[in-house]
């Protein structure tokens, strides 16, 4: 099994007019693949945020492999 760090990303309009990207929530997750390791985040996130769809919270997830090379 593989370690992922999840995050999932929005952007807003800041007081100045400009977009910035901010993360909304950071996690970690142990999965056997990428996509294994988004749906788990998504649900954890849902779970956390009292949210049925991740999206109503965030525009993008971003997945890294968190693994250090043997």
């Amino acid at each position: 099994m593989s370690h992922y760090v999840v995050h999932f990303m929005k952007d807003v309009l800041g007081e100045n007019g400009r977009e910035s990207e901010i993360c909304q929530c950071t996690l970690e997750v142990d999965a056997e693949s990428e996509g294994q390791a988004t749906e788990i985040a998504k649900k954890r996130f849902c779970e956390q945020q009292a949210l049925r769809d991740w999206s109503l919270h965030a525009d993008r997830i971003r997945v890294k492999s968190a693994d250090f090379p043997s």
